[in-house]
C-alpha cells in the first residue's frame, strides 16, 4: 500500500466514478481499478460496493477515507517542506459566516501577532460546507456557530453566544414589552440559507413548538438580512453580536427569548484524526480566551413568550 494508493482510492471517492477519477489523474482506468483492488486485497475487505454500474463507499471504506484524506495531506506538506527552500508552515481556517462577521478578524489578528512566521489562510462559509472542507482536510480547523454533524469531526464549545428575533424600531412588535411566540406565523421572516447553523436551530426550535415560519426573504450575508428587517420590515433571529451597531443607532429593536432557549457557542472544530499542531493549540487558546462583551448592557429589549 503506497500513498499513490490512497490518491487514487480518495479521487474515486470524490468523483463516484473509476472512468472520472482515471481521467482525472491522467492514467487508464485499469490502472484505477487495479490500485482499489490492491487496496481491498490489503485491508481485506469491499471499499466499494458495485451496484448498477454505481460505486457505494462501504463502511471500511468510510474508516479507510477518514484517514486517507490527512495522511495524504500530511505526505504532500512533507514534500513541500523537504523540497521548497523558502517553505513556510501554514495553518488553514475555516469560519462560518456569522463567526467570520463576529470575531474571525480579531482572532486572525491576534493568531498572527503570537505567530509571525505562520502563514495564514482563513475562508468563510455556512456550517455545511465548513463540515465538508474539513472532512477532505481542505481545512485544518474550523470555528462554527452550528452543530457538526459528522462523528469524524471534534467539536469543542468555546465561545459564549446567542440568538435574539429582531425588528425595525419601526416595526409594531418594537413598542410591546413581550409578544407570545403565536404571533410570529403571521410574520414575515429574512433566513439565512440552508447549510447555516443559525438557520437550523432556529428552524429546531419552531418545529418542536409546532410554529410556521413564513420565509420572505433568504440570504448568505447578514447584513442583507438586516436590510431587509430595517427597510422592509421582516423579523429575523440573528446572532446579539451582528446587531450591536444597528442597536444603538436605533435602527433595530431586540427581543429576547426569555427562556435562554437559542444560547448556545461558537465551537472549534478539527478532524478526530488531525495531528494537533502548535498552531493549532495557538489558535484554540486564541478562541477560548476570547472574551465576550455583553453588548445588551443598558439597552431596553421586548420578550418572548411561549406561553398561550
Amino acid at each position: 500500500m503506497t500513498i499513490r494508493h490512497l490518491k487514487i482510492f480518495i479521487e474515486v471517492v470524490d468523483s463516484g466514478k473509476m472512468s472520472t477519477a482515471a481521467s482525472r489523474l491522467f492514467i487508464s482506468q485499469p490502472t484505477v481499478s487495479q490500485a482499489i483492488r490492491e487496496l481491498e486485497e490489503h485491508y481485506g475487505g469491499l471499499l466499494f460496493d458495485r451496484l448498477s454500474k454505481k460505486l457505494y463507499i462501504t463502511a471500511k471504506g468510510k474508516r479507510l477515507l477518514s484517514y486517507a484524506r490527512e495522511v495524504v495531506k500530511k505526505f504532500d506538506d512533507m514534500e513541500e517542506m523537504m523540497l521548497q527552500d523558502n517553505y513556510v508552515e501554514k495553518i488553514r481556517i475555516g469560519a462560518t459566516n456569522t463567526v467570520g462577521n463576529c470575531i474571525l478578524s480579531e482572532v486572525v489578528k491576534s493568531f498572527g501577532e503570537m505567530n509571525p512566521n505562520i502563514e495564514i489562510y482563513s475562508y468563510t462559509n455556512n456550517t455545511m460546507d465548513i463540515e465538508e472542507k474539513l472532512l477532505k482536510s481542505e481545512l485544518d480547523i474550523g470555528i462554527v456557530e452550528g452543530k457538526v454533524k459528522s462523528p469524524d469531526l471534534i467539536s469543542i464549545p468555546e465561545v459564549n453566544d446567542f440568538l435574539v428575533l429582531i425588528c425595525s424600531t419601526k416595526h409594531a412588535f418594537a413598542k410591546k414589552k413581550s409578544i407570545r411566540l403565536e404571533e410570529l406565523q403571521y410574520e414575515s421572516f429574512a433566513m439565512r440559507e440552508q447549510g447555516s447553523g443559525t438557520r437550523e436551530l432556529f428552524e429546531r426550535y419552531m418545529s418542536e413548538k409546532e410554529i410556521p415560519i413564513r420565509i420572505t426573504s433568504e440570504a448568505n450575508s447578514s447584513d442583507a438580512i438586516k436590510k431587509a428587517v430595517i427597510d422592509n420590515q421582516c423579523l429575523a433571529v440573528i446572532s446579539i453580536r451582528l446587531v450591536e451597531e444597528e442597536i444603538k443607532s436605533g435602527k433595530i429593536h431586540v427581543i429576547q427569548n426569555k427562556d435562554c432557549d437559542w444560547d448556545r457557542f461558537f465551537s472549534v472544530v478539527y478532524h478526530k484524526n488531525k495531528v494537533i499542531t502548535d498552531e493549532m493549540k495557538s489558535l484554540i487558546e486564541i478562541v477560548k480566551n476570547y472574551k465576550h462583551v455583553d453588548v445588551l448592557q443598558g439597552i431596553s429589549t421586548g420578550e418572548i413568550s411561549v406561553n398561550e
